[in-house]
């Protein structure tokens, strides 16, 4: 598998990253485990978690399967704070975040991650005390590079610049921001944002919440993420006549290419401009390596023009932003 510099460091990333989201909640540690050794034997190497996913069972799932199936070295990982379980809040706090990132460290059973992000914006936290604690964690070697998540485009170039404003400051080296043919609004701000500061675009829900495999074109099966009670909402906004269209013109793109949406959809957000990896999240091994036979598919750029004419954000003036579902 290609490895990318993640935005303007030294840090190589494989261009598909393994998500966690489902660990120890929705996959054992068994499909984890086949999971993880389908995804090294194909190349990959960034895996990224996060302290609330499984309330911190993914973290610990990850370390038995360091312990003894993959070898720590071998990985890039990446793991998140700030996020409050249950609550729609975030805590940036230094005082929070250090706390988590130990917290953190003693689940992974490891002394450093190679990213550390904050897990969204919190505006109760002045943004110089946040980023102080990514300087903390950098300086103190419990991480070797820090980025964001969920942040707007002001947002982000303003935790840019002020990282950027003092010697011994720790860049940026990440935005984690979800990125598909159904989610465009990055593009406006936040995707230009990234590539002005140097800041890789970890790119997740590249298949848009699973609409873009195509399962959904004729209703919502029964197994499916859209029928579960606790991710259906997730799924719904993704339902509309706006996401038939694209999802109609990628499945013929994907009969020309003798591929699958699947693929064609992965690909699309791989080769992105800006994007450094593209997160496969998967309940089952199987389900993965679907995803991770898109490394032998490159698109057309007649193909490409055609999707990304029939995906392009709709620019409502004078309304703030785009909608990408109308």
């Amino acid at each position: 598998m290609e490895q990318r510099r993640l935005g303007r460091t030294g840090l190589r990333v494989s261009r598909l990253g393994l998500g966690t989201l489902t660990w120890g909640r929705d996959t054992d540690e068994h499909e984890a485990a086949e999971q993880l050794k389908a995804f090294v034997d194909a190349g990959g190497t960034l895996v990224d978690t996060a302290d609330v996913y499984a309330d911190g069972g993914a973290e610990y799932l990850l370390s038995r399967l360091t312990d003894g199936l993959i070898p720590r070295s071998e990985l890039v990982i990446a793991t998140k704070a700030g996020a409050l379980p249950g609550s729609p809040r975030h805590d940036a706090s230094r005082g929070h975040l250090l706390n988590a990132l130990d917290a953190s460290l003693r689940r992974l059973g490891t002394d450093h991650v190679d990213l550390w992000q904050v897990h969204a914006y919190d505006p109760a936290t002045p943004t110089e005390e946040t980023l102080h604690a990514l300087d903390l964690a950098v300086a103190s070697g419990r991480t070797r590079y820090a980025g964001v998540c969920q942040y707007s485009g002001w947002q982000l170039a303003k935790s840019a610049a002020w990282q950027h404003a003092s010697p011994g400051r720790t860049p940026l080296a990440a935005v984690q921001l979800e990125y598909s043919l159904l989610q465009r609004g990055i593009e406006r701000e936040a995707l230009p944002a990234a590539l002005d500061a140097g800041v890789g675009l970890l790119a997740c829900s590249p298949l848009g919440r699973g609409v873009l495999t195509g399962k959904y074109r004729h209703g919502v099966p029964a197994e499916s993420r859209g029928a579960a009670p606790h991710p259906a909402g997730s799924v719904q906004p993704y339902l509309g006549e706006t996401s038939r269209r694209i999802v109609d013109a990628l499945a013929t793109a994907a009969d020309g290419l003798a591929s699958t949406p699947l693929k064609v959809a992965l690909a699309w957000v791989r080769d992105r401009p800006g994007v450094s990896a593209a997160l496969l999240g998967a309940r089952t091994a199987a389900q993965l390596q679907s995803s991770l036979s898109v490394e032998a598919l490159t698109l057309p750029g007649e193909i490409r023009a055609a999707l990304d004419d029939v995906s392009a954000p709709v620019h409502r003036y004078p309304d703030q932003g785009w909608t990408e579902l109308s």
